[in-house]
């Protein structure tokens, strides 16, 4: 009993859904896993607004369970980073797929849970 892991904080958890269906939600062959985040991005104009506000939420949820402004502001600019890069046709569908700010933000958001942080 004593190797068990805690239970994840429920906005995490939360948080690793959302971020599992925008970075990881289907898996291609040679690509690996693509997610909304990308597929949304292959629409015109609305496509990465749409994907942008989704990934917010990875940071709302995060913000919840007070995770600290800086570490706020830098999912914050991973977020923009995706949307300002991901509205260059071609370059940013290739940028979701390999930069995948919802995981690099649900990393940042768990490392926070795992420190013990209140929340």
């Amino acid at each position: 009993m004593g190797d068990r892991a805690p239970p994840a904080h429920p906005g995490l958890r939360r948080a690793e859904f959302v971020a599992d269906l925008l970075d990881d939600a289907v898996t291609l062959p040679v690509v690996g896993g693509v997610g909304l985040d990308a597929l949304l991005g292959l629409l015109p104009f609305a496509g990465d607004g749409v994907a942008a506000l989704c990934s917010l939420y990875v940071v709302f949820e995060a913000w919840l369970a007070g995770v600290p402004r800086p570490t706020l502001a830098r999912m914050l600019l991973y977020v923009g980073l995706d949307w300002a890069v991901g509205s260059v046709p071609l370059a940013g569908d290739l940028l979701d797929v390999v930069f995948r700010a919802n995981r690099r933000n649900v990393r940042l958001f768990r490392r926070h849970v795992e420190r013990g942080h209140r929340g």
